[in-house]
C-alpha cells in the first residue's frame, strides 16, 4: 500500500502585517504614511525596505518594531495581535524580542562601550554574571572586545555602529531592525557593517533593514520597494 504524502504546514510568520494603514493627523490635515501594506517576515529572513525619502520606510520599521501601531489593519507578532497587548507587554517584547540598530548609533556618551551594551540587559533585571557573559560574547562577535573600556567619542563611526549592533545582539532578539545602519558612515565602513550583517544572517539571525542606498539593498535576500506608502514591488536576490 502506497504511503500518502504528509501535507506540509507553512511556518507561522514571526511578524505579519495585513492591510496595514498608518495615517498621521495634524489639525485638519491627514498624511497617509502607509496604505494597505501586506507583509510577512519569517524567521531567518534578511529583508530590506527600500524607497525614496518620505515613502514610509521609517514608519513601517517603527510598526514592525512595536514603536508605533497601525491606524487600521492587523499586526501580529508570533501570531498574537499586537493591539491586544498592554503597554507593559509591548515594552517587554521590544526589550527581549527586538534588537534595534539606528543610523545615529544612539550610544550614551558617558558610558563605556561595555556599559552601553550591558544597559538593556540591566533593565531586564538579568543577573550580573549572565550580563557579563552576554556582553563579552556580543562584543567579540563584532570584533570590538578590545575597545570595551573606551567611550563612544574615542571611536570611529564604523566602530560605534559595531557597538550598536553588539548592544542589539546581546539581548538575543528574535529580529534585528536596522534603520539606515550605514547612513552616517563612509563607503568603506558602510561595506564593513553590511558584511557583518550578512555574516550574522548566515549564522541564523533574522534581519530587517531600511536603506535608500541601492548598493546595500542588494545585500538582502528580499527587498520590498515602497512608493507613496505602498509596496510597489518585491525583489529577491540570489547573493
Amino acid at each position: 500500500m502506497s504511503k500518502q504524502a504528509i501535507p506540509q504546514v507553512a511556518a507561522q510568520p514571526l511578524i505579519q502585517l495585513v492591510d496595514v494603514t498608518r495615517v498621521f493627523t495634524a489639525g485638519q490635515v491627514e498624511t497617509h504614511a502607509l496604505e494597505g501594506v501586506n507583509l510577512d517576515v519569517q524567521r531567518g529572513d534578511y529583508l530590506c525596505i527600500s524607497g525614496p525619502s518620505g515613502c514610509g520606510k521609517t514608519t513601517l520599521l517603527s510598526i514592525l518594531g512595536l514603536l508605533d501601531q497601525p491606524s487600521s489593519g492587523r499586526h501580529l507578532f508570533k501570531g498574537q495581535p499586537v493591539d491586544s497587548l498592554s503597554s507593559n507587554e509591548l515594552a517587554r517584547i521590544r526589550n527581549r524580542e527586538i534588537g534595534f540598530v539606528f543610523q545615529n548609533f544612539n550610544l550614551l556618551g558617558n558610558l563605556s562601550v561595555w556599559e552601553n551594551v550591558e544597559l538593556p540587559l540591566a533593565y531586564r533585571g538579568m543577573a550580573a554574571r549572565e550580563r557579563r557573559e552576554r556582553v563579552n560574547e556580543a562584543l567579540a562577535r563584532v570584533n570590538m572586545d578590545h575597545r570595551s573600556d573606551h567611550f563612544p567619542a574615542q571611536l570611529s563611526g564604523g566602530q560605534q555602529q559595531r557597538v550598536a549592533v553588539a548592544r542589539a545582539l546581546a539581548g538575543r532578539p528574535s529580529i534585528l531592525l536596522c534603520d539606515e545602519p550605514t547612513g552616517n558612515l563612509d563607503s568603506a565602513n558602510g561595506e564593513a557593517v553590511m558584511l557583518m550583517l550578512s555574516e550574522l544572517h548566515s549564522e541564523g539571525a533574522t534581519i530587517c533593514m531600511v536603506t535608500h542606498d541601492e548598493r546595500f539593498a542588494h545585500k538582502a535576500k528580499r527587498t520590498i520597494h515602497l512608493f507613496d506608502g505602498r509596496i510597489h514591488s518585491t525583489e529577491h536576490s540570489n547573493t
